[in-house]
């Protein structure tokens, strides 16, 4: 019996998931220049001609990686925007972030780094630019909800909290076993909703 097109549908995007789970891995412990395609094949358990029936190339594999990691961004804020107070909706930020960076500290790390790629580098760049520009779009719906809090100067307290939320980020992808999540996700809660 043939397969429905849903079923078909849901294979390939198994199989997508497959490599950029295998890219991702590769990507993170050779660095994206060291990976070849066939690696990614060899990781993901598939034939390269395979992998090439669902992407053209390296880069095209490393910018959906990029889109779905920016969508994952945007649904955790989009969805904080829906609270009914700000309060709530910088709890959900705050949990969102952190439980996110908890369960794939490696991926926050390889995107923060991705981030953080020299100018002159022609290939990667353009994935570094896309991630500032995303992240300064969202950092100025936050400063929309410390807007509606009233704060005194707002826009400087929307700053101060991404800071402490970034780096708090940060040294959980360093330090994950090591670090208190809940107390320090209580804590900054507090400092900030209050």
């Amino acid at each position: 019996m043939p397969r429905t097109p849903e079923e078909n549908d849901r294979i390939r995007q198994a199989s997508k998931e497959k490599i950029r789970a295998a890219a991702m891995e590769l990507f993170m412990t050779q660095g994206y220049y060291a990976t070849s395609i066939s690696n990614i094949a060899k990781q993901a358990g598939i034939s390269k001609g395979l992998l090439y029936n669902y992407y053209k190339g390296k880069e095209e594999l490393l910018s959906e990686m990029v889109e779905a990691r920016i969508r994952e961004v945007i649904e955790v804020m989009e969805k904080a925007i829906t609270l009914d107070t700000p309060d709530e909706q910088l709890k959900y930020i705050v949990n969102g972030a952190i439980d996110n960076v908890y369960k794939k500290p490696e991926v926050h790390r390889f995107y923060l780094h991705l981030q953080t790629q020299p100018v002159d580098d022609d290939d990667l760049i353009k994935y570094s630019k896309q991630l500032t520009q995303e992240n300064a779009r969202l950092f100025e719906m936050q400063c929309e909800i410390f807007e509606r809090m009233e704060v005194k100067e707002s826009r400087k307290r929307s700053l101060y909290f991404s800071s402490v939320l970034q780096g708090i980020m940060l040294m959980i992808s360093t330090y994950p076993q090591k670090f208190p999540i809940e107390e320090i996700k209580n804590q900054i809660i507090r400092e900030v909703c209050n």
